[in-house]
């Protein structure tokens, strides 16, 4: 029952997350669009800095904006911020449920850095609050005068914390936590800068006073930098099942160039919605990057020293679950996958030992006795009696 019940939960938050994450997204890409398809004409209202006529639903709206704040605020105003810190809350929560109290099964791989989940834990809180704390110095500097100096000192401190992670988690739990600290950045620009001058303004405005110009320059400069982050965030929520993005040698460099990918996407529609020359040369950045990526991943995964060597199986139940692992499942789950067509073991996970069959023991659980969804279509043919195998030496477990 537990196992279900983790399952279930964790099942829930991810979903209330991408939930989330569409929403979040989606007003991003929204309103970046409607800011940079503003149109100047002299039949706005005093102070407005653009308007657009749209279309949706069967009715016409028309969008003013002023780069300030108008003379007068309506009695109603939407507050954009509730995507964003749902997004962000359930995705620490799945952060929690699924990597920090499974540490010793996504997060640490003792051949990269022998450490316990305490230790695992503080490492990647301290990179959350870190990777805030740098972005924003840089963002209070004097870097933030210009916008590809300032970009270019983001992106230089992502791939830093790409690679010192490489050497401290498994490139799974390093792949998530470069994710991890992106999305805490985009959230802590919505809580820390973009709402708190919103309020700021509005505040201004009731005491009669001219709100401060620079807090909707630094809250428009800080929303720019979550839409150009977003799609190497979305990238990162579904790379973590795909091994040859994060368990390969070089997957910080693939990280690298996921971001120059998103970036140079972003820029393409972005400059489209601002109605400049389409910038096609974005698309060749891109396929050159998504062939850099796939040669990367051609090269393996990093040498590391080797583990220490571990007992075998002490009785008959798990002898006879080593057998059924080995004879129906390791042709997939090996270092080197034996199954015609499968480049690496399918999200990482390798059954070769042992020792790797008792640490994903919870997961066994779930996909071959639970349910029957491994093998997939039972494509080895594990009879019920393996099955029934199986579910006696897990239970022998707990």
């Amino acid at each position: 029952m537990d196992v279900i019940f983790w399952e279930w939960l964790s099942f829930f938050v991810r979903w209330t997350h991408v939930m989330a994450g569409v929403a979040w997204i989606g007003s991003s890409f929204y309103f970046v669009h409607l800011d940079l398809s503003l149109k100047r004409r002299a039949s706005l209202p005093p102070q407005a800095y653009g308007d657009e006529w749209q279309v949706h639903g069967g009715g016409f709206y028309h969008m003013v904006k002023y780069l300030v704040a108008p003379p007068q605020l309506p009695e109603h105003v939407t507050w954009f911020k509730w995507e964003a810190y749902a997004t962000w809350l359930s995705g620490f929560a799945l952060l929690v449920i699924v990597y920090y109290l499974g540490a010793r099964l996504y997060m640490i791989d003792p051949a990269v850095l022998d450490i316990d989940p305490a230790t695992a834990v503080a490492a990647s809180l301290g990179g959350l609050f870190l990777g805030w704390f740098i972005y924003n110095v840089f963002c209070e500097s004097d870097l933030a005068r210009s916008d590809l100096k300032l970009a270019l000192a983001g992106f230089a401190m992502i791939v830093a914390f790409a690679l010192i992670y490489s050497f401290v988690f498994s490139g799974r739990g390093a792949f998530m936590q470069v994710g991890a600290i992106m999305g805490t950045i985009m959230a802590a620009n919505v809580f820390m800068v973009i709402i708190p001058n919103q309020r700021k303004v509005v505040a201004a405005l009731k005491a009669g006073e001219t709100p401060d110009p620079t807090l909707g320059a630094k809250g428009k400069q800080r929303s720019l930098h979550n839409n150009y982050l977003t799609l190497p965030v979305v990238f990162v929520m579904i790379g973590n099942h795909y091994p040859l993005a994060f368990a390969t040698r070089y997957s910080w460099i693939i990280l690298a160039l996921v971001i120059v990918m998103g970036v140079a996407i972003r820029h393409f529609f972005n400059t489209q919605h601002k109605g400049g020359p389409a910038p096609w040369w974005t698309w060749g950045v891109t396929a050159l990057c998504g062939l850099a990526i796939m040669a990367l991943s051609s090269f393996g995964p990093k040498p590391v020293r080797a583990a220490a060597a571990s007992a075998g199986p002490t009785t008959e139940l798990a002898e006879n679950a080593e057998i059924v692992i080995q004879s129906r499942c390791a042709m997939c789950h090996a270092e080197q996958p034996a199954w015609p067509g499968v480049g690496v073991a399918p999200k990482g996970v390798k059954l070769e030992t042992f020792a790797e069959i008792e640490t994903h023991a919870s997961g066994l659980r779930t996909v071959a006795v639970l349910t029957h969804s491994m093998p997939p279509g039972n494509i080895t043919e594990m009879t019920q009696d393996e099955r029934d195998t199986l579910r006696a030496w897990l239970d022998s477990l707990r």
